[in-house]
């Protein structure tokens, strides 16, 4: 099959070479322009030192996007990484249409930060999907599917790299094998079990210390290190970058709906009160529960041990964050 790759950063490397590696033919590489001052883009090094043509638009929507893939008369586009829509016309013209990489359990979380809002909403468990696409938002066939478990203090970071990373770049190349083999499947996506969730903002990310300590975990963890939760402080934004559930026991073990786990109980204390300031961090009350805030920051400030942030910004037990 002729292949087009369209991705970015370090995953679209990783599939690019996990194709190449598999001996597929791929003709060509779209990825995204060079910062000015930024780093080397991966993507197209690597086409460049394999001597596969490299295109590099500003957006995907364009004539000279769409004869360049002409001319390359693709059987199939392969999507790793990709933060735009690939125009209907473009997809028509590959003779197999194309496959996307999506970190979510589809038809569940689609959207752009699907990874985010897993752990935001408190979810166990994900996985990768790798489907068809159409015009709509993840809404094509599923070719395969795996899951993987969310750990109790995975962060999105955490659970990207060490996780769905890896196992999406297999799968893309499984996936491509399938197809050129005539064995891929096309599951269609149920409906009546789809979810839309929006790119995450920093509107999204403030912190409600009405809310139970698990929850509050589940937001800061799934907003780090993008965009990042926050609260604020005499109407200063606080920014908290990691945090974790003293005493807390494995969210598996926990019955009932995820997020309902409770910290030790903060007694009398009004939710967002800080307890106390120690080399551990601060520790807040939140509406059932505690939390120990571990890494915190101005606005636009270095991410700091809390203990650090708190010396220096005059952090207090009795003091209310969220105010």
């Amino acid at each position: 099959m002729r292949i087009i790759l369209i991705g970015q950063e370090a995953f679209g490397r990783a599939s690019l070479e996990a194709l190449l590696n598999q001996g597929e033919q791929v003709v060509g590489v779209i990825t995204v322009p060079e910062v000015p001052g930024g780093k080397p883009n991966p993507v197209r090094e690597l086409a460049e030192a394999r001597g596969i043509p490299c295109l590099q638009p500003r957006n995907l929507k364009g004539n000279r996007v769409y004869e360049w893939v002409q001319d390359l008369a693709p059987d199939l586009l392969v999507l790793a990484y990709v933060t735009e829509f690939v125009p209907g016309r473009i997809i028509q013209l590959a003779r197999l249409g194309g496959i996307n990489y999506h970190p979510s359990l589809l038809p569940k979380f689609r959207g752009g930060t699907a990874i985010n809002w897993a752990i935001i909403y408190g979810e166990r468990e994900t996985g990768v999907t790798i489907h068809y696409i159409d015009e709509g938002v993840d809404t094509g066939d599923i070719i395969l599917q795996r899951r993987v478990e969310i750990g109790p203090d995975d962060t999105s970071a955490s659970l990207y790299y060490n996780k769905l990373f890896p196992l999406g770049v297999e799968m893309i190349a499984e996936a491509v094998r399938l197809i050129r083999e005539g064995r891929a499947p096309r599951i269609r996506q149920d409906e009546a079990l789809a979810s839309f969730q929006p790119v995450i903002k920093e509107s999204d990310t403030r912190i409600d210390w009405s809310q139970p300590a698990r929850r509050v975990h589940d937001l800061i963890r799934g907003a780090a290190p993008r965009p990042g939760a926050w609260t604020t402080r005499g109407g200063e934004k606080v920014k908290v970058w990691e945090s974790a559930l003293p005493g807390a026991v494995s969210a598996a073990a926990v019955p009932g709906a995820p997020g309902e786990m409770p910290g030790p109980a903060a007694s009398g204390a009004v939710p967002g009160e800080i307890l106390e300031v120690s080399a551990a961090g601060v520790l807040v009350a939140a509406g059932e529960g505690v939390v120990l805030l571990k890494r915190l920051g101005a606005e636009t400030g270095p991410k700091l041990p809390a203990a650090e942030y708190a010396a220096q910004v005059g952090l207090a037990p009795g003091q209310r964050l969220g105010d």
